[in-house]
């Protein structure tokens, strides 16, 4: 009796753990104070009176970035992103997941990195996975854009679970990423810092590096705002005695996070991943030589 008693405590006290990480997982915008912090380029970052968006600028001295003042483990992670316009060859503006501050010898990521171009050329956008270190064998696809995202604000999503890694853009999604054993550890799993910058890419960006950045058009300015930060901080999900088990509320928060909307992959978000593939792809590690990988600031 006394053992039974003990398993229907242990439950409850676990669906009491799901059910507070489910209440606290906010997919709501934060203030720019409220989750993140600069990382570099002094005065090229500029938060609005608000503090409800950032202008991140590049110019002839440095880039710019920010970084999320917690690390965490999977969650929900979105920007909307409007990107500087005229000649922007060269220049690359990332959103991206990563831990390499922590574990520069095998270190994960994830990201979305958007490529500059010469006047009257599309901006493109490239996505990558990375997991412990995988940067020679890393998962990488680029896409031209289906709208001009210097116009205005679009937004840029990335939904990561202990099983799946989607990118999303306008929240309709682009790539899928499901965590299979041929993986091996090559799948993100330990704690990530969110970080948003802007930086030269002129090595490689813009048609192989073929064209640089030409500073006479800087600055080059990207507006971020609506940040949402929809995940299981590192707090929620330590290690119970140092070891490997994470807590209960830790568990919780991942249960809350694979079954919140954005996880949920329903028939017809495929077939809208499926027509954005279909017509704006432009190549990807499966079917194309890979490419040298590049590593991003404060990474």
């Amino acid at each position: 009796m006394a053992a039974t008693s003990g398993v229907a405590l242990l439950m409850l006290s676990w669906a009491a753990a799901v059910l507070a990480a489910a209440a606290s997982l906010n997919t709501s915008p934060v203030p720019f104070q409220a989750g993140y912090m600069p990382l570099f380029g002094g005065n090229n970052l500029v938060r609005s009176p608000d503090g409800r968006s950032v202008r991140l600028k590049l110019d002839a001295r440095t880039g710019s970035g920010f970084v999320s003042k917690s690390a965490y483990h999977h969650g929900y992670f979105s920007a909307s992103i409007k990107l500087p316009d005229d000649h922007t060859a060269g220049v690359v503006v990332a959103f991206y997941l990563s831990n390499g501050d922590v574990y520069p010898h095998n270190h994960d990521e994830v990201d979305f990195e958007l490529l500059g171009n010469r006047h009257g050329h599309e901006w493109r956008v490239q996505t990558n996975v990375y997991g412990n270190g995988s940067t020679s064998r890393g998962r990488e696809e680029r896409y031209l854009l289906p709208f001009d995202p210097t116009l205005r604000r679009h937004a840029y999503a990335i939904s990561w679970t202990p099983t799946a890694i989607v990118f999303y853009i306008d929240k309709k999604p682009i790539r899928e990423v499901v965590r299979v054993p041929s993986m091996g550890g090559d799948f993100p799993s330990k704690p990530m810092s969110v970080y948003a910058t802007i930086w030269d890419g002129s090595a490689w960006a813009t048609d192989g590096g073929r064209y640089k950045v030409d500073y006479a058009h800087a600055p080059f300015a990207a507006e971020f705002s609506e940040l949402v930060l929809g995940g299981c901080p590192v707090g929620h999900g330590k290690l119970v005695g140092g070891g490997g088990r994470r807590s209960s509320e830790g568990v919780g928060c991942d249960v809350a996070v694979m079954t919140a909307e954005f996880a949920v992959m329903t028939p017809a978000k495929r077939a809208a991943m499926r027509r954005f593939r279909r017509r704006n792809i432009l190549y990807t590690v499966c079917h194309d030589l890979p490419v040298q990988w590049h590593r991003l600031p404060g990474v």
